[in-house]
């Protein structure tokens, strides 16, 4: 028999990224792909690479049988080290039904017969982009050329541009030694430490969207409802206004409440910060503790004079060495900018956006009922609150978990709303390495807050940057990527929704989304024992996150394409330890890049603040060790005097 076709659908463990492939039984699993067959009575195997510690080289296979009655899939365990799951129970040799789901290391996949011809996909990619003018997510906007027909010039064809080509055109050439394309937190915590180590402030241009470089994280969280009086998914110590970390956010936070008069909240701060962990909650800052405190450090080191406005077209070599930019000012105005040193820092370039409802957007044209957890959409909690109604969730990470907890408050002045939260897949257990494992509780993860701190100045960061490329591909699958924090507020809310019946956890594989005569949402999806199920609902709020991939940035792009520079397994920039894209080296000439852009490189936390800090930390001191102009080498007495100036509000 031949071409039993099955589709296995997973997530990424690192990105959260969907993988759909459709292959034909028999379909083999595991770590090295020269020990899985080839051939298996004939019939060519498809072989699937699941790259992790937590797999054996040859793990499990799905083959089929048959007996007098039908055929059926079943799925064997190759002698593997940690077994193979069938919908939450381990099992060496077991049937397969419609929905069953695989846990094989830390990949949870979900096995579908018989797909539906009559699934909806999209025209184009599922993403929405951020307008390349307003900088604000769009729906409308598509992804656009870093090019025009006539900028930049004929020039920006060759490997390096000559500069005398680019006087020519009349269009206004500045110079610098250091250049930040990006203009935001990355930006920004890169330029800080240039300031802090000697370099002054008219030596560097930051160039981006928005004068305030947390802009578009700002508006993240509000969109994504985290209000500014509510607090980050971040630590105390991780302050991008302050690369020494003391006073952190919570000696801060302490000192003000005592100051005010507040003993006893003084004391909870100072209690969770020392207790954290294992006795405590983990403190986490206030969203407007954390902006107030990057604008005091705005106007220390002179921000306003270092930030233009400006669209960054293209980036070229140039001829002596340095890099030349291609940038517009405003429709019609461009200019070019020379620099020696250049810090990437481009954010991610878009958001995440399910196939099956960038579908029922395009066919239906409503961008009301179906929305993203990062667009503007609180009129669908205004609505709530008014009327009543049922939401459909789909994604289970730290921005579902912060959608669930603004309805629970929205349900304090309307109890009409019920919360049906679609997941692909129960979640029977968390990822493992070594002898550490995450918890899992009613099918969310936990991401324990010892992980980014390890990450930082742990042994796990020591490990990664020593590792090659394939031993760091397995051990960040294994640790696997941000997921929802440890918190008990929110999980309390699960756990009373679950039992008072307003929220319920439903699995299945999605079919296609249509609107119904009310203009209600109808869901249809597989779901296992069930068959096809309708799930009918006001409103659909995707939170599946952010992508990150840089095909998806037309600059970054243009860039990888020209110089033919190397992707990572995640598609993301190579960097070196030290955040540099030796590729790009130009000479004296030297280009970095930080951010969700590395990830896959040597630091696993890369868009945290922690991840930022740290990329502008080495990334600065690999700079001293060019000679890099007016950078100096941190001691113990310049970085006391340096803290100094900061704790009393003065220039560096």
């Amino acid at each position: 028999m031949t071409n039993l076709q099955i589709q296995l659908s997973w997530e990424d463990p690192t990105t959260g990224e969907r993988i759909q492939p459709q292959l034909n039984a028999p379909i083999a699993f595991g770590r090295e792909f020269g020990k899985l067959p080839a051939e298996i009575g004939g019939q060519r195997v498809s072989r699937i690479l699941l790259n992790s510690n937590e797999v054996s080289r040859y793990h499990a296979l799905i083959d089929w049988e048959q007996d007098w009655e039908q055929n059926n899939f079943i799925v064997i365990d190759q002698n593997s080290s940690n077994g193979v799951l069938v919908n939450g129970q381990k099992q060496t040799r077991c049937q397969l039904a419609n929905g069953d789901t695989l846990q094989i290391g830390p990949y949870i996949i979900t096995i579908t017969f018989g797909l539906n011809a009559t699934t909806v996909t999209p025209n184009h990619s599922s993403t929405i982009q951020f307008n390349p003018n307003t900088n604000i997510p769009d729906p409308n906007i598509s992804p656009v050329t870093p090019v025009s027909s006539n900028f930049p010039p004929p020039e920006f064809n060759n490997h390096k541009v000559d500069l005398q080509a680019i006087h020519a055109t009349g269009l206004p050439v500045d110079e610098c030694d250091y250049l930040a394309v990006g203009a935001g937190l990355g930006s920004f915590i890169w330029v800080d430490l240039l300031r802090i180590s000697g370099v002054k402030a008219e030596n560097i241009v930051a160039l981006g969207l928005e004068p305030e470089p947390y802009a578009r994280y700002k508006r993240l969280c509000l969109n994504s409802q985290i209000p500014l009086h509510e607090r980050l998914r971040s630590n105390s110590d991780s302050c991008p206004d302050n690369i020494w970390g003391w006073p952190s956010y919570a000696l801060r936070e302490s000192w003000h409440d005592l100051i005010k008069g507040d003993v006893k909240s003084a004391l909870r701060y100072l209690w969770q910060v020392f207790n954290e962990p294992t006795f405590a909650e983990t403190y986490t800052p206030r969203a407007s503790n954390v902006f107030d405190s990057i604008d005091r450090e705005i106007k220390r080191i002179g921000w306003e004079q270092i930030y233009r406005y400006g669209r960054v077209r293209s980036i070229r070599k140039t001829e002596d060495g340095r890099y030349c930019i291609a940038y517009s000012r405003s429709p019609g105005d461009y200019a070019f900018l020379v620099c020696r040193y250049l810090h990437l820092a481009t954010g991610y370039p878009a958001i995440q956006f399910l196939p099956d409802l960038q579908a029922y957007r395009e066919k239906y044209q409503d961008f009301k009922s179906v929305v993203n957890a990062y667009e503007d959409h609180n009129h669908v909690y205004e609505e709530l609150e008014k009327h009543g109604g049922t939401v459909l969730i789909r994604g289970r990470g730290i921005v579902a978990s912060r959608i669930i907890q603004r309805i629970y408050e929205v349900r304090k002045q309307n109890r009409n709303i019920t919360v049906l939260h679609l997941m692909r897949s129960p979640k029977p257990q968390g990822n493992k390495f070594q002898k550490a494992q995450r918890a899992v509780k009613n099918h969310y993860e936990f991401q324990p807050f010892n992980w980014p701190k390890a990450c930082w100045g742990g042994e796990l960061r020591v490990m990664l940057e020593k590792a090659t490329p394939e031993e760091r591909q397995r051990l960040l699958t294994d640790w696997g990527g941000t997921t929802t924090a440890d918190r008990s507020d929110w999980q309390n809310i699960v756990a009373e929704g679950i039992k008072e019946g307003w929220y319920q956890i439903t699995f299945g594989q999605v079919v296609a989304v249509e609107r119904d005569a009310e203009n209600n949402t109808i869901t249809h999806i597989q779901e296992k024992g069930f068959g096809e199920m309708k799930l009918t609902a006001k409103f659909i709020v995707d939170a599946t996150g952010l992508d990150a991939k840089v095909n998806v940035n037309p600059l970054l792009e243009d860039l990888v394409k020209h110089y033919n520079l190397p992707l990572n397994h995640l598609e993301r920039l190579v960097v070196g330890n030290n955040f540099e894209l030796i590729e790009m080296r130009n000479t004296k000439g030297q280009m970095y890049a930080a951010g969700a852009i590395t990830l896959g490189g040597p630091y696993a936390a890369v868009d945290s603040f922690l991840g930022l800090q740290y990329s502008a930390l080495v990334t600065v001191d690999g700079m001293y060790t060019a000679r890099a102009p007016g950078v100096k080498r941190f001691n113990t007495f310049s970085s006391l005097q340096q803290w100094i100036k900061w704790v009393l509000n003065q220039k560096p």
